[in-house]
């Protein structure tokens, strides 16, 4: 059955000076990458598309080199768009990502509103899923859209219940059904 694995980019490294998506991969994030992406249940492989955000680029490519497919990136993978704020200390921004998955239909400190990032990403998705032929298939991109993807396809309210433990997990789903296979685990797992 092919599958569709929805892949956030693990730890990076924290520059407050730099904008958000330009952020790249801490040395933790690029080892836990690299064994990642030698990992069973990615052999099946045939396509990877990423997110426009240098963490999840950089993710991917981490990812694509051990397949011989290239990254393909669209900007509607993104993370939600946080530019009003830019970067928060992390007490601040985990309140404020609480308050932006609580009130998905407003907009928390000029944070683009959840029921908006949804459908983009949903609508990413969906339109890639639409012109994949064959194989498996990975997204690697952030936790908050890739919680509203996984709410989308449980057919569950926006909750933050659903939620990542932390950077650096995946889902799977059935590329056909789009049924879920399995909601977050580690990179880590095997």
């Amino acid at each position: 059955m092919p599958t569709a694995f929805f892949i956030t980019h693990p730890e990076v490294t924290v520059d407050p000076a730099q904008p958000v998506p330009a952020w790249r991969l801490s040395d933790r994030g690029v080892a836990r990458m690299r064994t990642f992406a030698g990992s069973a249940v990615l052999s099946g492989l045939t396509s990877i598309w990423s997110s426009s955000e240098a963490k999840a680029i950089e993710a991917a490519g981490l990812l694509a080199a051990g397949f011989g497919v290239p990254v393909q990136v669209d900007e509607h993978l993104g993370e939600n768009d946080r530019s009003a704020t830019g970067f928060l200390p992390p007490v601040d921004f985990e309140r404020v990502a609480d308050a932006f998955f609580a009130n998905p239909h407003e907009s928390v400190r000029g944070w683009e509103r959840a029921v908006d990032a949804q459908e983009r990403v949903v609508g990413a998705v969906f339109r890639i899923l639409g012109s994949h032929r064959a194989g498996d298939l990975a997204f690697i991109a952030h936790g908050g859209v890739g919680t509203l993807l996984l709410c989308k396809l449980l057919d569950a309210p926006i909750s933050r219940s659903r939620d990542q433990p932390s950077q650096g997990h995946f889902f799977a789903f059935d590329l056909q059904s789009c049924q879920i296979i399995h909601e977050w685990r580690s990179i880590d797992e095997d």
